[in-house]
Parts: structure tokens; sequence; C-alpha cells
């Protein structure tokens, strides 16, 4: 007689502590998320970031794979966005401005001539506040309110992270306003599968991403015409690639970028439920990185302007292409551009972005 499997272990109670204190006093607390055979993702309320992703290599062995701090004071110091969530706007809006609806915004040029990831006080730098705390899964929210950085209308935005499955961490955000805006959110972790500790950089992981076509940009990172096609260029990783195998060809857009730093363009807007956008593998290792995504497109970095003046986790410097980062997001620009997907959000409506980073190891 067959005997019945065994239940799923349960997600272990979410653990809460004080991570540190802002200047004013406020406390940042740190809430960790226990999964199966080590798995663990650490995230603090300031920026809504993942702080440490403990995943387990071919043998067992757990190790930390995304950049930070163990303390809070750099975050505060020095804005990198190490693992932090970005928002209002993801990525750059041209001329640090746009128009909605006839009337002009006009944003902080806080990137050259551009608007960088919500401006100069953004997402990633408010004290986000825990709504829920339970097995396996966190709730944040924050307020923006009408005007902050530039943008229109009172934004409330919500980010649930989830262990949903034994290596799976999903992220859902969601977005309201009281007028029309545009929004657009993303996760911004610094990855490298091989383990913080252990260091080196990551031009030995084999990328696939799907994504036929891209957007080349401008020396300021900005979109040009639209879409490219990736074939025949050093961008093409439909195939898997080590991410160092043409990272330094002589191509316009690798020596405007020093590296990667672009769009891969997913669809034409959000899909009804994620799907598969890029895998990363470290053959040292063996961990691998699926990530599921609904959005439309796929920011690739790798790590372009890491200079070793940040000290990370293990006392480690970080330097270029220490680390690599996949943001699922809207394209850049988008409020400037209207051939490209629409971020625009109305009052009655919920902004939503679902991303799914999911851990394995060969």
């Amino acid at each position: 007689m067959d005997m019945p499997a065994a239940p799923a272990p349960s997600p272990a109670p979410a653990r809460r502590e004080i991570f540190g204190h802002l200047p004013d006093g406020e406390a940042v607390e740190r809430v960790r998320l226990r999964g199966a055979d080590g798995f663990e993702a650490a995230i603090i309320t300031y920026g809504a970031a993942v702080q440490a992703l403990l995943v387990p290599d071919r043998a067992g062995h757990p190790a930390d794979v995304v950049l930070g701090h163990d303390e809070l004071a750099p975050y505060v110091e020095t804005r990198r966005f190490f693992g932090a969530t970005i928002g209002r706007y993801a990525n750059r809006i041209a001329g640090g401005g746009f128009t909605l609806d006839g009337a002009r915004y006009t944003l902080a040029a806080n990137n050259g001539p551009n608007a960088l990831h919500g401006g100069i006080e953004g997402f990633d730098r408010k004290n986000w506040q825990v709504v829920a705390a339970d097995a396996g899964a966190v709730t944040l929210s924050c307020l923006s309110p009408d005007g902050e950085e530039g943008f229109p209308g009172t934004v409330t935005a919500r980010l649930t992270y989830a262990l949903t499955g034994p290596r799976e961490l999903t992220l859902s955000f969601e977005a309201t306003t009281d007028r029309a805006t545009v929004v657009n959110l993303t996760h911004h972790g610094f990855f490298n599968l091989a383990g913080v500790e252990a260091g080196g950089d990551v031009l030995d992981h084999v990328l696939t991403l799907p994504a036929a076509h891209y957007l080349p940009v401008d020396a300021t990172a900005i979109p040009l015409a639209g879409p490219a096609p990736v074939a025949g260029t050093p961008f093409d990783f439909r195939s898997p690639t080590p991410i160092g195998a043409r990272i330094r060809d002589d191509h316009e857009q690798v020596r405007l970028g020093r590296g990667y730093d672009h769009n891969w363009c997913l669809g034409e807007g959000r899909a009804a439920a994620p799907v598969l956008a890029a895998r990363v593998e470290h053959p040292g290792s063996g961990r691998v990185m699926e990530l599921l995504t609904d959005q439309p497109g796929l920011q690739f970095y790798s790590g372009n302007f890491l200079d070793g003046t940040a000290v990370g986790k293990f006392g480690r410097l970080h330097r270029q292409s220490d680390a690599f980062c996949l943001e699922p997001q809207f394209w850049p620009d988008t409020p400037n551009r209207p051939d490209f997907p629409s971020c625009r959000l109305e009052p009655g409506e919920v902004w939503r972005h679902v991303s799914v980073y999911r851990f394995s190891a060969v």
C-alpha cells in the first residue's frame, strides 16, 4: 500500500528585530523569512530592501547572494540602491519632467539632465511601515504625498514579500492614487550567485534572456527611436551566454553604458501572469536564479559603476561587475513616450507588479 506523501513543511514564523535607528530616532526593523534548506530572506523597512538573501549551493551550503550592509548607517549615508524598492518611477525620465493631461511636471534632474529612480528622495529613502508579518510573508506600505519629488497625486504603495516555494521569493507591489499620475515600482537587487563573502565578479555567470528586442540609448541612457533586434549584437542572450562573453566588444551601446545598462522589451503591457524573463546560473556553485515577471520590461545592469568605494557585508569592497541587477519594470522614459507601454495610474485603479525569484542548484 502506498503511503501518502509527507506534507511540505510550513514556513517558520517571521522574525522581527530592530536593525537600527534613523538620525531622528525612528526605528528601522528587519524581518526574516525562512524557507527550506537554509533559504532565508531578510527585509529591512528602510527602502523596503532585501538586506540579505541566503541560497544553498549544489552541496546544500547556503550563502548570502545579494550586496548590502550589516548596519543601517551605510544605507542612510550613501544612496546605492542595494536591494531597495524603487519608486515612484524606476529608471530614467528624460529632461527631468513630463506632461500629463496638458500639465507640465518638473522633477529633480539627479542623473545628468534626467530624473532617476524617483528623484532625490525616492521610495528607497523612505522607512516603510510593516502592515503584517506572519509565517513566510511580510507586507510593508508607504505614503507619497501629492507633489513629492514633483509627481502629481497622493500615492499609497504596498509591497508583500512572500515565500511561495521552498526556495522562492515572490514580490507583489500595489499602488493607488487620488489623482492621475505615473507609477513604476521595481526591486533593485544586486546579485552575485557565487556568494558575496566569496567575492569576485559575475562575468562567468551564464545569463539567458529570451527577449528578442532591447532599447538602444543615447549618451544619457535615454531610449532612442524604439526597440531594436538583439540579433547579431552583444545584447543577444536568447541562448545561455556568460555575462562577460561580449561585455568588452567594440559596440557603441556597450561603450555608452560601460557594459550593460539597458531595457529588454518583454511585451507591450503588463502580462496576465508572471512569465520567465531571465535565468542566471553560476557554474562554480551550481546556484540558479530564475526571474518571472508580469512587467513589460527588464533592465539588465552589469554593475558597471561599482567603483570600490562601497564596503559591504563581510568587509568586501564592491568593484565593477561584482554584481548584476535584473529590474522588472515599465520601459524607461515612458511618461514622455506615447509609443511605449503606458504607466499611467488613475484614481480608483490599482497598479500592480508581481515578480518571482526562484532559486535552485544544478
